[in-house]
């Protein structure tokens, strides 16, 4: 690993001290549409399953919503300043899809398109680079009425809304995210129930995420087959593990727990399966 040393009179100095970072560093920031956009019934949108789920009774914290959120939907312009005054060189940001197919099929949303256009030319003309993820956790909510995640209608849902969003965006982003944290969605949404759309069970949780795999890859079709020359990837959340002891019963854990909530993902990922120590 290569340490940058940062001189004390670029401290204060939020470009200068990006500009500290390789040419070839994409030094940036992201977000989530339903986190930071609000407008949640503006210009079309459609609901998601987290606009159901934080409006459910004791769902969330303070039933806190994304209803409004930083109303970056709005201030966009004044946002993509200060990005720009901090220095970054890159934005990843999620495309909400019930913005741009409030049904989760069919007709697309031109005002949803319209606004990422947008947001799209403006980080250019910035000197931001904008990475684009396609899916942060916002189901239409339509499609979790016939089953979500746990159905493989999913899988052609979102290859069709993948393909809407890189013939808009297309010629202009180069970099793209299918999914962003599988794990997260797939376990805690029809899991544990913890999130949005609120379902408990962990056979359901596997069959979500099998489906957001195939999701991935259906995505990543459709991106090439626009642009060919793309990067493309997928945001999966691992984390470090230690045992609390190195007991073999301790390790043992570690292993099962590593193929769990990280290999099951990985795994398929880079074209292994399933791990075959998790498999019966």
């Amino acid at each position: 690993m290569t340490s940058i040393q940062v001189p004390p009179d670029t401290l204060g100095d939020p470009v200068a001290l990006a500009q500290r970072f390789p040419a070839d560093f994409a030094w940036g920031a992201a977000t989530a549409a339903y986190q930071v956009e609000g407008a949640a019934a503006v210009d079309g949108r459609g609901p998601s399953i987290w606009d159901t789920f934080s409006h459910a009774p004791g769902r969330t914290q303070n039933g806190d919503t994304g209803d409004t959120a930083c109303d970056h939907y709005h201030r966009w312009r004044a946002d993509l300043d200060l990005m720009a005054h901090i220095g970054l060189r890159a934005y990843r940001f999620r495309i909400s899809w019930p913005r741009i197919q409030p049904g989760g099929s069919g007709p697309t949303n031109a005002a949803g398109l319209d606004f990422y256009d947008r947001l799209v030319d403006g980080l250019l003309e910035r000197g931001i680079e904008p990475w684009v993820t396609l899916y942060h956790w916002d189901l239409p909510q339509q499609i979790e009425d016939r089953g979500g995640w746990l159905q493989p209608e999913v899988v052609e849902r979102f290859a069709e809304y993948t393909g809407i969003v890189a013939h808009r965006l297309g010629d202009r982003v180069g970099a793209w995210m299918t999914l962003n944290e599988p794990r997260t969605f797939a376990f805690m949404g029809y899991g544990t129930g913890e999130h949005a759309p609120g379902r408990r069970g962990w056979a359901g949780a596997l069959r979500a995420a099998h489906h957001a795999h195939l999701a991935h890859a259906s995505a990543t079709a459709a991106i090439r087959a626009i642009r060919p020359a793309a990067s493309i990837g997928i945001g999966h959340d691992v984390a470090d593990l230690l045992p609390a002891s190195h007991s073999a019963e301790d390790l043992a854990a570690v292993v099962r727990y590593d193929g769990a909530m990280h290999r099951w993902f990985l795994e398929p990922t880079f074209g292994r399966g399933y791990p075959a120590d998790l498999v019966t």
